[in-house]
């Protein structure tokens, strides 16, 4: 499993600008991004290049910021590869909170999913034993050696 930053975020102008610019004051890259919103407020989903200095960053910033445990699996660019993953999820009666996936300039992978599910440890296994590519700190890694 990776480190997701979820930042609660008002809707109002300039906001979100504010915390992107946060994050690069510190030299931290946005590897993935995902946003939902209100009316009021958006939630914005992130994996960075540092989970911990983004959280920490965006707390001093005034921003309301958690962390949370999601999996990342490596999918190939054919049609029906997402397909195939939720189907093995789907097989484990595991529901998907949320999902966001991210093309990847990784040599290794073509695309990135990330997927918070209802059974996170339970899913985390069994996809592990039914050989699909769950990705953990070496995404990260690789991801920021990239750059």
């Amino acid at each position: 499993m990776i480190k997701q930053i979820t930042v609660f975020i008002e809707n109002k102008p300039g906001r979100l600008m504010e915390m992107t610019g946060a994050l690069a004051e510190e030299n931290i890259n946005i590897h993935a991004l995902s946003i939902a919103d209100t009316a009021d407020y958006g939630i914005v989903r992130l994996i960075a290049s540092d989970a911990d200095m983004a959280k920490s960053t965006l707390r001093e910033k005034g921003f309301m910021v958690k962390t949370a445990d999601v999996i990342a699996i490596a999918m190939g660019q054919s049609p029906g590869s997402l397909h195939e993953i939720l189907r093995k999820i789907a097989a484990l009666y595991i529901s998907v909170e949320y999902i966001y996936a991210f093309t990847s300039r990784h040599k290794d992978y073509d695309a990135i999913v990330i997927l918070r599910l209802n059974n996170q440890d339970l899913a985390l296994e069994k996809l592990k034993e039914s050989d699909v590519p769950v990705l953990g700190k070496e995404l990260l890694e690789s991801l920021n050696e990239v750059n």
